[in-house]
């Protein structure tokens, strides 16, 4: 379920900001003041947040992990957007968040005029025709500690997902890890870690636009190659820089790529955000079909079907 839905800004343009796992929407922080200069944004909370209150758990709304779905999200997420009245809006999801817009969008396709998803990932397991960047013993391994010493994963995952060289990004997503209820964070995190949405690729319609920071851990670049490949009307980019959180690390380029998919709209003498995109941000143009068929070939399958 969806908390603390906000709007932000004005403009003729509707943002939905989705943030994915330990994250809240103070995570957008950094990127909000331009984003809503000129457009209406959208923030909310899902419910595994720490923006969840003791009321909501006592009322039901946070669960133990075991009620969560992909689809299930997406629905709220659709929920959501009729509530607000909103359609034909701009999706930003981050992380696990991305995957929740592709199958929102498959539900809906009126809701949305294009995805943006960061560091999305339809599958974190490797396997023998693919790399997602986990080996099933590491995430055996992971949701072990998480069950033990929740709180000691927390720590050191914040670490990896935000670098060394921005304590202030780290600390802001360390009270947003921490402040998740333990059960609830163990079970979502199977549902992620274990999960696999490859086949939603091949159906997402709207036009898609894939974020990837070049030394992520967690959503490597060769995971939006991979994606890139299985979906119609997709672009992706890779930011040089490290971890799972662009929008807290590497701000100024996340926005240059916003604005790209925006229009370009910067103010003149902005000096975070250029009007394209530099050597720090690099663009692998949609595959076309020829590439797209010899990527297939490559994990075993045939043109035309999701994996």
């Amino acid at each position: 379920m969806y908390l603390n839905p906000r709007i932000v800004g004005s403009g003729e343009r509707t943002l939905v900001l989705s943030h994915g796992y330990g994250g809240s929407q103070a995570i957008w922080e950094k990127v909000l003041p331009h984003l809503s200069r000129r457009n209406k944004v959208l923030l909310f909370d899902w419910d595994f947040s720490g923006a969840a209150t003791d009321d909501d758990a006592e009322e039901g709304v946070v669960e133990r992990g075991g009620g969560y779905t992909f689809s299930r999200f997406a629905d709220e997420l659709v929920a959501l957007m009729d509530k607000m009245e909103l359609s034909g809006a701009v999706y930003v999801g981050h992380s696990m968040a991305g995957m929740i817009g592709c199958i929102a969008s498959i539900k809906r396709p009126d809701l949305f005029t294009h995805l943006v998803l960061v560091g999305a990932s339809p599958r974190y397991m490797n396997s023998e025709d693919y790399e997602g960047g986990f080996d099933a013993s590491d995430i055996k391994a992971m949701l072990a500690t998480m069950s033990s010493d929740f709180l000691g994963w927390a720590e050191g995952f914040v670490a990896l997902a935000i670098g060394s060289s921005e304590p202030s990004a780290a600390e802001l997503l360390a009270r947003s890890f921490f402040a998740m209820d333990p059960r609830v964070a163990h079970g979502l995190a199977r549902m992620i870690f274990l999960g696999d949405q490859r086949e939603v690729l091949g159906d997402v319609a709207v036009p898609c636009t894939l974020v990837h920071v070049s030394r992520d851990f967690a959503a490597p670049p060769s995971v939006g190659r991979y994606m890139l490949a299985r979906m119609r009307g997709a672009a992706m980019y890779t930011i040089d820089s490290v971890g799972h959180f662009p929008q807290l690390v590497a701000p100024g380029e996340l926005l240059r790529i916003l604005d790209l998919v925006l229009g370009g709209e910067d103010d003149e003498g902005d000096e975070q955000v250029a009007s394209s995109v530099d050597d720090d941000v690099n663009r692998e143009e949609a595959v076309g079909l020829a590439e797209a068929e010899a990527a297939n070939s490559d994990v075993g399958v045939g043109v035309g079907v999701a994996t």
